[in-house]
């Protein structure tokens, strides 16, 4: 019997008048790539940041590997939601190296490593604020993976790549399924979708309004 990764349980989210999240309920199968399409503003972005405890539900639960997701809940997810907050005039390793130090589960081999994943150089001393959009979001992927969490959150991880960037991504992505890791990721290219994705659902207006 297949197990889940992430359960959603009538995931209810509103800000004042606006429902961002209607009664939402979705189960997100372990080892697998799924898929989650819609407009901005159609209540992905939202959904992402409540399993990853960032916000808390106004009503229903969000269970992950069977443990409830709770703000004060230190979740092991690797995840993109919004543009990340990278210190520019630091190099790339040097921001990954800070973030790690923070939970110390992975040596300086670990973050190299990452770096070199997602086709960066570990060894340039070059500031993030001289990065191009594209090489930002490689490193955003990079921070994303480099404590091998089992679950990855990817809102719009393809933005600002170009054509060999997105599919070096896409291979990455495939690669880390193949290594047992679950990701739920969202984009508006529905060649992405199509390439990873094993199932897919689609957002609108706060509701869940297709699973395939």
């Amino acid at each position: 019997m297949a197990e889940n990764m992430v359960e959603v349980i009538g995931a209810v989210k509103k800000f004042k008048d606006v429902v961002a999240l209607n009664d939402v309920s979705i189960n997100f199968e372990k080892g697998k790539i799924h898929g989650i399409i819609g407009r901005n503003g159609s209540g992905k972005t939202v959904l992402f940041k409540t399993i990853c405890g960032f916000m808390k539900l106004d009503s229903g639960k969000i269970h992950i590997e069977g443990k409830e997701v709770k703000p004060t809940t230190n979740q092991e997810i690797g995840l993109i939601i919004e543009e990340p907050g990278f210190i520019d005039s630091l190099s790339g390793y040097k921001n990954l190296k800070l973030l790690a130090s923070i939970r110390r589960k992975i040596n300086d081999e670990d973050i190299k490593k990452a770096i070199e994943l997602v086709g960066l150089d570990p060894t340039t001393k070059k500031p993030v604020k001289n990065y191009s959009l594209g090489m930002r979001h490689r490193l955003a992927i990079a921070q994303a993976i480099m404590e091998k969490p089992r679950l990855l959150i990817l809102d719009e991880p393809m933005n600002g790549l170009d054509k060999s960037g997105v599919i070096e991504m896409r291979q990455l992505f495939k690669r880390l399924k193949e290594e047992g890791i679950t990701i739920i990721l969202s984009s508006h290219y529905a060649e992405d979708i199509e390439a990873l994705c094993e199932t897919v659902c689609e957002m609108d207006n706060g509701f869940l309004v297709k699973v395939q």
